[in-house]
């Protein structure tokens, strides 16, 4: 009789043999498919030539704010498929966008306030070569809204006041404007609209808010206010960076008797570039860019848009900038045609006739002669509606 160890090592002998030819019996899985060849480097290249020949970054602001509307409203207008792609850029608000167009990567044009350039001089002493303008696209307005018990913007000397939060345009340019104006005051840089709470229930002292940006702002024109809250009229001086404005009852009929004004002052918000070399890939498309914008100014002006769109004036000039080459050509051309003149003489049927010097002042900052001509045609203007 064999062993225990015989029988069980037979056994085990038949069962692997057994396994072993089921195993051949079964269906064998397929190999698995080779991957795709991905497209080689050299194929891609076409693709990425193709994609960025043409795209140009333009930095635009706060989610909140007017310039990033304007931004996106300049790639609708201007895009042309394959032939040119505007990215519009959210960033921290028009001071830093001047950064954005010094040193962040991808960034050809933004659009920025004209005092920005300020902070930048002592570190960048070439700054205003380095950066250039294509148009003047806005006036950003001081609005100064009041408490009641305030009855001129000398009361707010050593009284709390909110500048919103920073990166905003009123935390930049409005601290520098009440500098112009020799006003110190407690600055805040809360967000408005607690801020503007605290003014409504009298909380801790807030006496005013600083607004600089388009108007009208929501706020004001679709808000209702007590009595007695108020926009403080502003002092136009001999400001190098500022121009006059008006706050009217058109902008904000709740808070502005009808026919009435309020004296302000505003900053002109430009459409800026780099001042690239001519002959680079990078002038080109700013070149094109500028180009479809000046085609396009019509469409922009037209309802779904910015309604400031309707102001812009392709001629206008800024005080202290030099316009971009490709925008000051096709000025000139646009001026050797009859009946384009009036695209240089921005808003003067609406100016207060004492301040017409002033303002044609820093209309033609560096010609008199199209200063004289840009009065002249304000007092005849004004002399026709008499």
């Amino acid at each position: 009789m064999k062993s225990f160890r015989a029988i069980f090592g037979s056994l085990a002998i038949s069962a692997l043999l057994v396994a072993a030819a089921a195993a051949q019996s079964q269906p064998q899985p397929s190999a698995p498919a080779p991957p795709k060849p991905a497209i080689a480097a050299s194929a891609e290249a076409p693709i990425k030539e193709k994609l960025n020949a043409w795209t140009v970054g333009l930095a635009g602001g706060l989610l909140e704010g007017a310039p990033i509307r304007f931004a996106t409203e300049i790639a609708r207008a201007v895009d042309d498929g394959e032939n040119l792609h505007v990215l519009p850029i959210v960033t921290r608000g028009p001071a830093e966008n001047v950064e954005a167009l010094l040193y962040l990567k991808g960034v050809d044009a933004a659009i920025i306030n004209a005092d920005a350039l300020e902070q930048f001089k002592t570190l960048v002493p070439n700054i205003q070569q380095r950066i250039t303008y294509i148009i003047n696209l806005f006036p950003s307005e001081l609005h100064v809204f009041a408490r009641p018990e305030i009855k001129s913007i000398a009361d707010l000397k050593g009284k709390k006041v909110n500048f919103n939060t920073p990166g905003t345009a009123a935390a930049y340019s409005g601290p520098l404007m009440f500098g112009q104006l020799n006003l110190d005051v407690d600055k805040t840089f809360i967000p408005h609209q607690t801020a503007l709470e605290q003014m409504r229930k009298g909380e801790n002292d807030m006496a005013a808010v600083v607004f600089v940006t388009s108007k009208p702002v929501d706020a004001f024109a679709k808000s209702q206010w007590p009595a007695g809250f108020k926009f403080l009229p502003v002092p136009f001086e001999n400001f190098d960076l500022y121009l006059p404005s008006t706050l009217t009852s058109a902008d904000y009929p709740q808070l502005i008797p009808a026919g009435e004004t309020i004296q302000t002052i505003a900053v002109p918000t430009v459409l800026a570039s780099y001042n690239w070399p001519r002959n680079t890939d990078r002038y080109r498309r700013v070149a094109r860019l500028t180009e479809n914008l000046f085609k396009g100014i019509d469409k922009l002006r037209e309802p779904g848009f910015h309604p400031k769109w309707k102001d812009v004036q392709l001629a206008a000039q800024v005080p202290g900038l030099t316009r971009f080459p490709a925008a000051q050509e096709l000025i000139d051309n646009l001026q050797r045609r009859p009946n384009i003149q009036a695209a240089n003489e921005p808003t003067l049927q609406t100016l207060d006739p004492r301040l017409a010097r002033d303002f044609v002042r820093r209309a033609a900052p560096n010609s008199a002669g199209e200063q004289e001509r840009l009065y002249r045609e304000f007092m005849q203007w004004q002399r026709s509606k008499r």
